[in-house]
């Protein structure tokens, strides 16, 4: 089974930030990755506009797992 980056349903705005934890380490509590993502985004406001294109774009995972 491949690995896919895929949106989480344990999710605040659009399961972006939780799908990426989830992709990089599942154990990784996903509130480090949007503390994360914030901060960045603050140095970079261009992030925004790519948070926004991954919600777009990322699937849900299907739910037959």
């Amino acid at each position: 089974m491949t690995k896919r980056l895929t949106k989480s349903y344990d999710r605040i705005i659009a399961g972006v930030c939780g799908g990426i934890s989830e992709y990089i380490n599942p154990e990784l509590d996903p509130l480090i990755t949007r503390i994360a993502f914030l901060v960045l985004t603050f140095f970079n406001p261009l992030l925004l506009i790519l948070y926004l294109v991954l919600a777009a774009v990322m699937p849900y995972p299907s739910r037959t797992n």
